[in-house]
């Protein structure tokens, strides 16, 4: 089953039929928002809203880890999440879809970046971060449909909540980065410990600010107007992908903790055992 994460504007699927919406606890705490379940053009889908149904959280206050467990826990195998970004290339406009292949983390430290930690250690490989089984599927649905897909695509991921000087736009650009957002780390470092397939569809809202031309520098508005005027193709996408959708547990991220971790069993507590067992499942 798929899971999707709506980011800043989408806070419910069209075409959902929501059968149930299950509010959980974690290990970790609550999620960002109750896990819809339903069924999109009669496939089974949950949702979940990564800033909560009235977007009151900062991408720094997100509870990650609790959002992808509540996921596993009701069968997701696959994520795809849904970020607004900034464009650091001329040719991803305002406007387009974009998948992320690879991940730059200029993050802070102040979001929990893994499950592991404190008595359990584990280190995996994240040279791959995006499922390109996911990826591959996504852009066969927005060929399917006439849709602009850029793939392969490096995400910076900023602390925010403010938005970036004209100093680190640049600063990006040369680090290689092609979009900027600020929430999908530790996001897909997550999904990978937990042996769940991940891409995000990123909608371009604006250029960021690395054009001479204020009128082109992000601002929330241009963010807020842009994504909802993206919505419609996304969701279009999603459903898309929805319908064509196979798992298959040959995918590397099935295997992301096999030699992962280090701590040998018999050192763990009960509850380090539980959660393990669940992560690896």
């Amino acid at each position: 089953m798929i899971g999707i994460i709506g980011g800043t504007g989408l806070y419910r699927m069209n075409g959902l039929e929501v059968d149930e919406s299950q509010e959980h606890q974690t290990p970790y705490g609550p999620p960002s928002s109750p896990v819809m379940l339903g069924r999109l053009d009669g496939r089974p889908v949950a949702f979940l809203a990564r800033h909560g149904l009235q977007h009151d959280l900062l991408p720094s206050e997100i509870n990650y880890r609790a959002n992808i467990w509540a996921l596993k826990s009701v069968g997701v195998r696959t994520v795809v999440g849904v970020s607004a970004v900034g464009s650091l290339r001329e040719e991803i406009r305002p406007g387009d879809l974009a998948l992320p292949a690879q991940y730059l983390d200029f993050t802070k430290g102040v979001r929990a970046a893994s499950f592991f930690g404190q008595g359990m250690v584990a280190h995996i490989s994240t040279a791959h971060p995006s499922c390109k089984a996911t990826s591959a599927l996504l852009a066969r649905s927005a060929a399917t449909l006439g849709l602009t897909l850029h793939r392969d695509k490096t995400y910076a991921c900023v602390e925010g909540p403010r938005l970036g000087t004209r100093a680190e736009s640049f600063w990006l650009r040369a680090a290689g980065a092609d979009l900027v957002g600020m929430t999908n780390i530790p996001e897909a470092f997550l999904a990978l410990e937990a042996q769940l397939g991940y891409c995000t569809v990123t909608v371009a809202t604006d250029y960021d600010c690395w054009l001479d031309d204020p009128a082109q520098h992000a601002s929330v508005d241009q963010v807020m107007n842009q994504f909802r005027d993206s919505l419609t193709r996304v969701q279009r996408l999603i459903a898309r992908a929805v319908a064509d959708y196979q798992d298959d547990e040959s995918r590397p991220c099935r295997r992301a903790l096999r030699s992962a971790v280090v701590t040998p069993r018999e050192h763990l507590s009960a509850a380090q055992k539980d959660i393990l067992d669940f992560l690896a499942r």
